[in-house]
Formats: C-alpha cells, sequence, structure tokens
C-alpha cells in the first residue's frame, strides 16, 4: 500500500501523478505535460504577436492609404474646375481630412503601442495564461473595429453648380468578420447616379444668392451633324459613367438616344421601328430616367399611354412598368419608387414596385389653380426630403408638394403667363440644387431662369434673346440637366438640338 498524500489526475494522460494547476485554464497537468502546455501557450502567443504585425501594416498601410490621396485628388480636380471663390472652402475641407484622418490614425498608433508593450512584458516575463490571451484578441478585435470606422472616410459631392461645398463623413464601417481581415478601400468621393435625385448636405452656403455664372454663349453636342440629327427633342438625362453619356427623348423621331461626352456618335437605345404600340416601339416619348440597379431605362412612352422598361444592353428586353396612363414627366428617388405625371389627370403619382395603382403624391383634385390643383403637370423633380417639384405648366408655375402634403407651395412664377422675371410662360424642365435653388427650362420665353429659396423672382441663367437658333438664343428650352462639372445642358427643341453650357470661371 502507497503511504503519502493523495496525488492529482493529470488532465492529458489522465494518470494520478503529481500536478499542478494552471491558473489560467484551472487545469491538472503532471510535470510532462504541463511543459507541453506551456508550449502550446507560447505557440498561442506566437499567434498574437503575428495578428499584431499584420494589424501594425494594415495601419501604417492606411495611414499612408493611396484612396486617401485620391479623395485629396477629387478635391483638387474639383478646385481647379471651379471658379476662384471656392478653392478657400477646397483648402478648408483638406484640413478637415487630413485631421480626421491623423487624429484617429494617432489614437490607434498609440493604442497598438499599449498593447505591444504588454506582450512583451509577459512574453520576457514568461507570466501569461488563457485570460491574457483572450484578453490581447479582445483588445485586437476592438482596434481592427476602429480601423474599418476609419477607412470609411467619403466626400459626398452635389454634381450641381461647384460653388457649393463637399462634405468630409465619417460613417461606420461595416465591421470586420470573425477573422481579422483586410481593411476595404476608403470609398471614392460619392456621385449619386440618379441625376433626378440630387442630394441637400448638411452644408448648404449659400441659400440666397448664387455666384455662379454660365457662358452665355451655348456649344451644340447633339443634332448638328446630319448623323446625329433630331426631331422634336424632349427629355434629357446625364449617366455620370466615364466618360458621361447623354440621353434624350428624340420625341419626333420615336426613340430614345443615346451618346458619349466627346462624340458625335449617336446610338439609338430604345424604339427607332417607326411609331407603333409594339414592344420594340416607341409612340412619341417624353422623358426618360436611368435606373442604376436594373440596368435599364424607364420611358415615358406618351402616345401609347404606358411606362415602359427597357434594357440598356439588350434591344429586346422591354417590360411595361404601367399602363392607361397619359405620362409625360420622370422622377426617382433614393428608394427606388417612381414617380409619373399625368397630364390628363392633372395628377402625380408614386409608383413601389408592386403597387397596382400607385400613390396620389400631387393634384389629382381636377384641373385648375388652386394650392391642391394642377393644370397639365409636365415634367418633375424629386429631391432628397422626397418633396416633389412640378412645372404646373398651363398654370406657368412651379409647385414644390412636400411629403404627405395635401396642397402644394408655389416656388416660381404663379402670377399668370409673362415675360418679366415674376412670370414663368409654360414652365417645362425643372432640377433643384441642394440649396433649394430652382432652375427652369422657361419655354415660352426662350430662357433658362433660376428662382432662389423664398424669391418673389427669377434670374436669367441663359437665353432670354428671342427666340432663335443662335448660340445664345432658345427656340422653346424643354429638358435640362447638369454634368458633373456643373455645365449646364439645355434640350433646344424647336432648333432640334441640346446645347451645353460651361461654367464661367472668373
Amino acid at each position: 500500500m502507497e503511504i503519502g498524500p493523495p496525488k492529482s489526475r493529470c488532465i492529458i494522460c489522465d494518470k494520478e501523478k503529481r500536478a499542478v494547476r494552471c491558473e489560467g485554464c484551472l487545469q491538472l497537468f503532471c510535470y510532462d505535460h504541463l511543459t507541453d502546455h506551456r508550449q502550446e501557450l507560447n505557440k498561442q502567443l506566437d499567434y498574437v504577436e503575428r495578428t499584431r504585425d499584420v494589424f501594425r501594416q494594415t495601419l501604417n498601410e492606411q495611414m499612408n492609404h493611396p484612396q486617401v490621396g485620391l479623395l485629396v485628388k477629387q478635391i483638387d480636380i474639383w478646385e481647379d474646375d471651379s471658379i476662384k471663390t471656392i478653392r478657400e472652402t477646397a483648402s478648408e475641407y483638406r484640413q478637415l481630412l487630413a485631421k480626421n484622418t491623423s487624429k484617429n490614425s494617432q489614437e490607434l498608433e498609440a493604442n497598438l503601442a499599449a498593447l505591444s508593450e504588454q506582450i512583451r512584458r509577459i512574453r520576457q516575463e514568461n507570466d501569461f495564461n488563457e485570460v491574457d490571451l483572450a484578453h490581447f484578441n479582445q483588445k485586437l478585435k476592438q482596434l481592427a473595429e476602429k480601423l474599418f470606422t476609419l477607412s470609411s472616410v467619403s466626400i459626398p459631392q452635389d454634381p450641381t453648380p461647384l460653388i457649393y461645398k463637399l462634405s468630409i463623413s465619417t460613417s461606420p464601417g461595416p465591421g470586420p468578420g470573425s477573422g481579422f481581415g483586410p481593411v476595404p478601400p476608403v470609398p471614392d468621393i460619392e456621385e449619386k447616379q440618379n441625376i433626378h435625385y440630387i442630394p441637400k448636405h448638411v452644408s448648404c452656403p449659400n441659400k440666397t444668392h448664387n455666384v455662379v455664372r454660365w457662358k452665355q454663349h451655348g456649344s451644340t453636342i447633339a443634332g448638328k451633324h446630319h448623323h446625329d440629327q433630331l426631331s422634336d427633342p424632349l427629355g434629357l438625362y446625364i449617366d455620370y459613367d466615364d466618360p458621361p453619356v447623354y440621353y434624350v427623348a428624340d420625341y419626333g423621331n420615336h426613340r430614345v438616344v443615346r451618346w458619349r461626352a466627346g462624340t458625335h456618335h449617336m446610338e439609338v437605345l430604345a424604339g427607332g421601328n417607326g411609331k407603333g404600340k409594339r414592344l420594340d416601339q416607341l409612340n412619341y416619348p417624353t422623358d426618360l430616367i436611368v435606373d442604376k440597379m436594373t440596368d435599364s431605362i424607364f420611358i415615358c412612352d406618351q402616345g401609347n399611354r404606358r411606362v415602359i422598361r427597357w434594357s440598356r444592353h439588350c434591344n429586346t428586353d422591354q417590360q411595361i412598368i404601367l399602363d392607361n396612363i397619359v405620362c409625360w414627366g420622370l422622377a426617382m428617388d433614393d428608394n427606388g419608387d417612381l414617380y409619373v405625371s399625368d397630364y390628363e389627370k392633372d395628377e402625380v403619382r408614386r409608383w413601389t414596385k408592386g403597387e397596382p395603382n400607385g400613390i396620389l403624391v400631387a393634384g389629382g383634385n381636377g384641373k385648375g389653380s388652386h394650392l391642391n390643383q394642377l393644370n397639365y403637370p409636365s415634367y418633375i423633380f424629386v429631391d432628397d426630403d422626397h418633396s416633389i417639384y412640378v412645372s404646373d405648366s398651363n398654370n406657368n408655375r412651379v409647385m414644390k408638394w412636400p411629403k404627405g402634403a395635401k396642397e402644394g407651395i408655389v416656388v416660381a412664377g404663379g402670377h399668370g403667363p409673362g415675360s418679366s422675371f415674376a412670370h414663368l410662360c409654360n414652365p417645362q424642365g425643372v432640377m433643384v440644387g441642394r440649396c433649394g435653388h430652382i432652375f427652369v427650362a422657361d419655354s415660352h420665353n426662350h430662357r433658362v431662369v433660376r428662382w432662389s429659396p423664398d424669391s418673389d423672382v427669377g434670374t436669367l441663367i441663359v437665353g432670354g434673346h428671342g427666340q432663335g437658333s443662335r448660340s445664345n438664343q432658345f427656340s422653346c428650352p424643354i429638358g435640362l440637366s447638369f454634368d458633373r462639372l456643373g455645365s449646364l445642358c439645355v434640350v433646344d427643341w424647336g432648333n432640334n438640338r441640346v446645347q451645353k453650357f460651361d461654367v464661367e470661371f472668373h
């Protein structure tokens, strides 16, 4: 019979031996397996250090990330293409970007240095266990999450006139998964793909006075040559590809055409098979928008009383979205909801996918001039608050209908037809900048005007020199839009052309 104190049982070999309890895992190990256990802990610490080294390298790369330089370059391009009055603003936002990046990077570097010192000390003293390792892994995970947040710096940009400020914004990143993965690249400057939806950012430096000016003589970018002829063109859409792509509803030719900036090679995208009601035909199209989510265009096929979706890459992929609607203008909000003006019912409806009847959002109370009525609504615009701006053509005014409102607000015109800057005469295309400036194609006055928020009169932007075909004249301007540099593009209906007016730099 063996005499002596009782022995413990080793967790590894399951034999009764003299054993030592590990303070980390609280398990008992015989002397032989205690050594093995310590070797395994050392391997795990090696892994923590390797992870730390990878994180340090990622952090160093992040501090000098090429995408940060790309953001600065975007600011530089924006500055070079803008007038002198915005250069101080560009400098201000560079400093904010650098300050934001530096502050977060320095904080991460300090935390990483403290963690490294702890790891070095316990390695030197050989005094650590599973609890310490779990703590180190948790700290590294927290640092990784902060680094992912740092990588989500972006500069949202409004594609309308370049006098407006950019804004530095940091949004929470997606966060790492169960493992510690590579840091995603910093997003490029944000651009909204739908030109009918221009975001209003938080900063708005000058709501009541806009100093942007456009050259008074435009250049013809479509309709000038025999191979890019148009017939009574109406709606215009600009897609911010590189280079940008222009789309026009070629009303009299029963088709939608497109061409890339800098070229005169016009391509028939939809229709072009004569006037008709087949799926491959159009009948006096009036407006269109591009939907990047489905890689297609929505066309207001007015003569066929329908809205049709047409693939941008397959000429045989068409679908009737809405039927039995006398549409004229189209818009789409940031949720992908479609807005359609109906000049027969004098109303605007919002259509969410799957809704059969749509929701009335403006007008719908019969033809008239009261604030809850419209009279031949044509082109429409939806802002980021989902307010609807309507060119109320026969009432010679532009109406704003806030989301959920039962009646609209007159924001331009509304004094009957006239040629003074307090009047509009058959307004058509309408766009709204982020500060609330309203740009209107004042068709029968042969000009484009801008109305500032709460203003009783508009200001002349281009045209206004009588009806004509010179480079500073229009013959009933209809569709309008801005390109990425702030140039104003106008569909000159009576002259069967599209005119481009560049920003005038002082």
